[in-house]
Order: C-alpha cells, then sequence, then structure tokens
C-alpha cells in the first residue's frame, strides 16, 4: 500500500459551486472531443484539490464508472442494442486482456510508493496526448491482419489499456477506440459505442481492486464531493457536445494536447 494518506487530508475542504465549476469545465472539455474528460480530471483532483496520487486516482474511477454508466443509455440510441449485439466477438476479445490488465494496474497503483506514482502518472499523461493527436489527425484504417495473430495481439492491447485505465483511473476511450478501428476495422461511431462496453467492465474490475485497499477510504470520506463533481462533468458534457465543431480540431486537439503534456510535466515534478 502507498502512504498517500498520510500526504494530505483525506477530506476536501473546497466548496462545492468550486467542485461543480472544475466538473462542468471537465465534462465540456472531454464533450468537445466526444470523450468522458478524465485524462484532464485526474491532474485537476491532484493540484488543485490537493489529493495525493492514489487518492486522486480512486476517485477519478469512480466518477468516471458514473459518467460511463450515464453514458451508454445514450450511446445506444446513436448505435443500437442489436448492432451491438453483432459485434460481440470484438468486445470479448479485448476483454480478455483489459479485465486481467485492470486488476494488475490497480494492483501495481496500490503497491508503488507516491513518488513512483505521480511519474508513472506522468508519463501516461504523455501516452494520452499522443493518442489524442492520433486518433484525431492520423488515417485511421483497419491494419488487415490475419485472425492468428488479430486474436492475441487484441487480448495484448486489452491488457495494456487495462492497465493504463486502472492506473490513471480512466474509461480508456482515448486508447480503446483507435485500437478498435486499427484492429477490427469498426467506423469510429460504432467504435465509440464498443469502447464503452469494454470500458465498463474493465472499471468495475479494477474498482473492485482498489476496494481491498485501505485509501479506498477517500471515497467514502469524499461523497458529496464526489456526486458534485460527476453531476458537473455531465452537465458540462452536455455543454460539450453541443460545443462540438465550434471549435476546429486544428486549434482545439493541439490545445488539449498542451493541457495534458503542462499537466504530465506538474505530475513529474510533483513531491
Amino acid at each position: 500500500m502507498t502512504t498517500d494518506q498520510t500526504l494530505v487530508p483525506l477530506r476536501s475542504t473546497h466548496s462545492l459551486p468550486v467542485v461543480f465549476g472544475a466538473g462542468a469545465a471537465i465534462g465540456v472539455l472531454g464533450g468537445m472531443i466526444g470523450l468522458g474528460g478524465a485524462e484532464f480530471r485526474l491532474p485537476l483532483l491532484i493540484s488543485l484539490f490537493g489529493f495525493a496520487a492514489l487518492s486522486a486516482v480512486i476517485l477519478n474511477k469512480a466518477m468516471s464508472l458514473v459518467v460511463v454508466i450515464t453514458a451508454l443509455p445514450a450511446r445506444l440510441t446513436a448505435v443500437s442494442a442489436s448492432e451491438m449485439a453483432g459485434h460481440w466477438p470484438v468486445a470479448v476479445n479485448l476483454l480478455a486482456g483489459s479485465l486481467l490488465g485492470a486488476w494488475a494496474g490497480a494492483s501495481w497503483a496500490v503497491r508503488m510508493r507516491s513518488t513512483a506514482l505521480y511519474k508513472v502518472l506522468a508519463a501516461l499523461m504523455v501516452l494520452m496526448a499522443a493518442a489524442l493527436l492520433f486518433t484525431h489527425f492520423s488515417a485511421l484504417r483497419m491494419l488487415d491482419l490475419p485472425l492468428g495473430i488479430q486474436v492475441p495481439l487484441g487480448v495484448v492491447a486489452g491488457f495494456g489499456i487495462g492497465v493504463v485505465a486502472a492506473i490513471m483511473g480512466v474509461a480508456g476511450g482515448e486508447l480503446l477506440i483507435p485500437t478498435v478501428v486499427l484492429l477490427f476495422g469498426q467506423d469510429i461511431k460504432t467504435a465509440g459505442s464498443l469502447s464503452l462496453l469494454v470500458s465498463l467492465p474493465t472499471m468495475l474490475v479494477a474498482f473492485a481492486r482498489y476496494s481491498r485497499d485501505g485509501s479506498f477510504a477517500v471515497l467514502g470520506a469524499n461523497r458529496r464531493f464526489t456526486l458534485v463533481m460527476v453531476a458537473g462533468s455531465i452537465a458540462g458534457a452536455v455543454l460539450g457536445g453541443l460545443l462540438l465543431g465550434v471549435f476546429p480540431d486544428m486549434v482545439l486537439i493541439p490545445a488539449l494536447v498542451v493541457i495534458l503534456l503542462i499537466s504530465s510535466v506538474k505530475l513529474a515534478c510533483h513531491d
């Protein structure tokens, strides 16, 4: 177990309007690019609200879980459940790796020293920035691999995504969507829905693993904080969805990448 809980107060003392506003800002950022925004929430939990690394990851995971559950019904209106059922082999292929990766990633996170976890999170923020650039500015096409390579590669990719999602407390859509497109040849809309279906059980596994650690107490101590930030995130995501297309990708995506890179530097330098 890390020493997170000895580094900062267990309970946030920030006012609820500030918490809601921060959640809304994150939701807007995520909504404008069609993602949940958890990668932006994590550094905010650490830098603005003062949570140590593992505490922030656990809170981020809880909020991401609620956001994904909320987003699923809305997503099924765009891509029907019957259509999703036709793609179950893709979800099963990725889940075969991601469930194991989620358990492993959460296990590693709770055993890391806080200083090491900050540096790992900083490196993963850079990975998320690269994934954001790749997804929006690359012409994603199926790699057209033989089934004997595609299936094990899907398991390996799922494992890696599960690890990253567990350690950062995110849903992992930034990595799942391009993986589904490249490995399985699905369009972006279908890939987005499949990513939610894979994310939900993957997040539940990581959440279950975190619940066995003493640091999980931060969630109970900050229940109101969590609910208010989730409410702000959902409201912001709706607004961000309405703003979709208002800002061109050539401006928006580089700006968000800069935010992620600045956040990574701050995390890397965190004591």
